[in-house]
């Protein structure tokens, strides 16, 4: 699954009082009060509001009309290439969240503006990063190509780590260790899985830990694996069914089932 990752932004002691605030609400699926706190009068403050609008979408499949509001304010405020590069990366999130949940096939919207991302963000550029990362979900849900979605996860990870970008190193550690479990490495899936999840705990980001706590079940044997999967339930209710496609992976077999 995808997720916006704006990370670096009141996660730390002696951060701006408003981008710790955004957060906070922010990691307790609170997208809607976070981006209220935020004016877009400025090109930055109106494309972080719409990445808090897009990732709402994502997590919650509602909210699709106040996303597209948000990013066409954040386009016309664009300045620089960084800033339309940026811009453009979130049309392209909007797009493929739109096309992964059934809401109507963006997949080739999503493709061009992700190349057009590419096309105006320098490859050093911190938002370079989240581009890789965000291209990788299109190759590996969208387009089946594990190997191309390997490589663009791989240069994620080398950029977030490059920039201190802890949120994005949970969510490419996650998706690494998704794509190892797939490929039967078990130990490779276990150190990613539980590496996502440390540093989501550490940041306190409450709506990405019932996923990483999930993601880890699935490497784990019994007795381990039932215990985490209880836990990812009990965030789960806490949070009102957010993640909503996390439903799924967290409903207990049916009667009956094979368990093997």
């Amino acid at each position: 699954m995808a997720h916006s990752a704006m990370s670096g932004n009141g996660t730390t002691a002696g951060d701006d009082p408003l981008q710790t605030a955004v957060w906070r609400l922010r990691s307790r699926a609170c997208w809607a009060d976070a981006a209220a706190l935020l004016r877009p009068d400025s090109p930055s403050a109106a494309l972080q509001r719409a990445g808090l609008l897009v990732e709402r979408c994502l997590y919650t499949e509602r909210g699709w009309e106040e996303a597209e509001d948000a990013l066409r304010t954040a386009e016309a405020l664009a300045q620089g290439d960084e800033e339309r590069g940026a811009a453009a990366c979130e049309r392209g999130q909007l797009a493929y969240a739109a096309t992964l949940h059934g809401v109507r096939d963006r997949a080739d919207e999503a493709r061009a503006a992700l190349g057009r991302a590419a096309a105006l963000i320098p490859p050093d550029a911190p938002g370079r990063a989240l581009l890789d990362f965000r291209r990788g979900l299109l190759a590996e849900n969208l387009t089946r190509s594990p190997q191309a979605a390997r490589a663009a996860y791989r240069r994620a990870h080398a950029g977030a780590a490059e920039h201190s970008d802890a949120l994005l190193l949970s969510f490419t550690w996650r998706h690494l260790a998704g794509l190892a479990l797939r490929d039967g490495e078990l130990a490779e899936a276990r150190q990613g899985f539980a590496e996502s999840l440390r540093i989501r705990e550490e940041l306190g980001y409450l709506v990405g830990t019932a996923p990483a706590l999930a993601s880890l079940a699935d490497a784990e044997t019994e007795p381990e694996a039932s215990r985490l999967r209880d836990e990812a339930r009990r965030l789960f209710r806490l949070l009102g069914g957010v993640p909503t496609w996390l439903a799924r992976q967290l409903a207990p077999p049916a009667a009956g089932a094979a368990t093997a």
